[in-house]
């Protein structure tokens, strides 16, 4: 079976409308419409399909790489999404370097669903 590569995640919102602005503002985007109910953003080679349906928010956190974290922190802090939990010893609200060395902040959507943008200059992925 040959190597497979996430094209398209999806996070599920009960107010279009609002996730729209909420998305358009954080990645500082536009986005596209797809249709009514659907909202595109692309993040990289990922798209990031925004549904409008009745769903329970997404288990855990979708993790975005970026070269602006201290901009996407500023607009995070804005729209009062930030987290307040604590991950591993440190405030998961803030910019902070985790124990595994990324520099990451935390943030949910006015949904639930758990959102984690991290210097991409600092990324784990398991290899070393």
């Amino acid at each position: 079976m040959g190597k497979a590569s996430i094209f398209r995640i999806f996070v599920p919102v009960s107010d279009i409308d609002q996730a729209v602005e909420f998305y358009k503002t954080l990645l500082d985007d536009e986005g596209r419409e797809v249709h009514r109910g659907r909202h595109y953003f692309d993040c990289g080679p990922v798209i990031l399909a925004i549904i409008e349906n009745n769903g329970q928010p997404i288990a855990d956190h979708i993790y975005f790489a970026t070269a602006e974290l201290e901009s996407i922190f500023k607009r995070a802090k804005g729209l009062d999404c930030l987290e307040s939990d604590d991950v591993h010893g440190s405030p998961s609200g803030e910019i902070n370097v985790r124990p595994w060395r990324e520099r990451s902040f935390y943030c949910r959507d006015p949904f639930g669903n758990g959102l984690c943008f991290v210097d991409d200059s600092t990324l784990f992925t398991g290899v070393r």
